[in-house]
């Protein structure tokens, strides 16, 4: 039902939250297959692949090209892109698949954000409470993840391989009318 695309960017810990985040969807059948982009070298990610079953992509390149041979990589209906770091609330199993069931049952093509929480961990500066007021001014931001159907990804261009922000881009294309900011949270570690 789901492929979720994750850039690594070589970084293990924050990988290995995001997927821990993933595990109960894959139990409910929710997740079909998780695919980890990565541009370094150093094989630390393609063993973290291979220790959680995930599908393995070595990519040169800019992130937006990594983006988008995932997305040309997956082979579920709905995709899924989240930060490695990202960790999604325990209720999100529920709400994504009432929500491709909503946009599924619909004629109008929809994308889902998750919406943005800080870790209670981490120190809040005056940088965090800057990002908070452009996040409520602009829309959301490429942090917060993002749900959409392949079909409608496909229609849109997905991520401009060429781009370097074909995230903040893509979200733009996108628009506010046709973004949908889910009630379940995401928490960058």
């Amino acid at each position: 039902m789901l492929s979720v695309i994750i850039p690594t960017e070589g970084a293990e810990h924050p990988t290995v939250a995001t997927l821990a985040a993933l595990v109960p969807g894959a139990a409910a059948g929710v997740v079909r297959e998780v695919l980890l982009v990565d541009r370094g070298d150093n094989g630390v990610i393609e063993r973290v692949a291979d220790v959680a079953g995930c599908r393995f992509l070595p990519f040169d390149g800019i992130r937006a090209a990594a983006l988008a041979a995932g997305a040309r990589q997956a082979r579920s209906p709905w995709l899924m892109f989240l930060h490695a770091g990202a960790v999604l609330d325990h209720g999100w199993i529920d709400e994504t698949m009432q929500f491709i069931q909503r946009v599924s049952d619909s004629d109008r093509p929809r994308a889902g954000v998750f919406r943005y929480a800080r870790s209670p961990y981490s120190d809040h500066t005056l940088r965090d409470r800057l990002r908070s007021i452009a996040r409520m001014m602009a829309g959301p931001f490429a942090d917060q993840g993002l749900l959409i159907a392949r079909d409608h990804y496909e229609r849109l261009g997905g991520h401009a391989p060429d781009i370097a922000r074909a995230e903040e881009r893509l979200l733009r294309r996108l628009g506010r009318s046709s973004l949908t900011l889910l009630h379940s949270r995401i928490i960058m570690s």
